[in-house]
């Protein structure tokens, strides 16, 4: 099962200064966040942000390259998680044709924010994400979980790398 869920912002972990994204589902019951690189940080805010650029950056390309190819960006699925590690796939469609393809989840979610395709999420992913091993103190593990299932929208701000 399958949760739909949206990037609710872009924020930093406190212990590890990595950025994270923000996934909640439609109603703000479920939160899960997702340690990301710079980069992708970057290419996930710049779309969030609305930013043009001179020149298209990866996700970009990866876009306009499918647009050119009359490939659909249908959906992406985080759905696994194991050792601390998200796994994701982007489902595309060409014609009556699909396809799935092994995306880490930065580069998924930054693909489906530029073509409005959906993100989800699997259920059982989101229950495993509560019980993320941060190698912290278990005071330290409850603040973090306190902090994240307390976060609203308004929470994010803008984040700009």
């Amino acid at each position: 099962m399958f949760i739909k869920m949206r990037v609710a912002g872009l924020t930093i972990d406190p212990f590890t200064n990595m950025p994270i994204v923000i996934l909640k589902d439609s109603d703000d019951k479920e939160t899960i966040p997702i340690w990301i690189g710079l980069v992708e940080a970057s290419a996930i805010a710049t779309e969030l942000e609305n930013i043009e650029l001179a020149r298209p950056m990866t996700h970009d390309l990866i876009k306009n390259m499918l647009t050119q190819l009359d490939v659909i960006v249908d959906r992406v699925e985080i759905n696994e998680l194991r050792e601390n590690t998200y796994y994701a796939s982007i489902f595309l469609k060409k014609g009556k044709e699909s396809f799935e393809i092994d995306s880490r989840p930065s580069d998924a979610i930054a693909l489906a924010l530029r073509t409005n395709a959906d993100i989800q999420v699997a259920k059982k992913v989101i229950e495993k994400s509560r019980n993320i091993d941060l190698r912290e103190s278990q005071e330290d593990k409850d603040k973090w979980t306190e902090l994240l299932e307390n976060m609203s929208n308004d929470d994010f701000g803008k984040y700009k790398m």
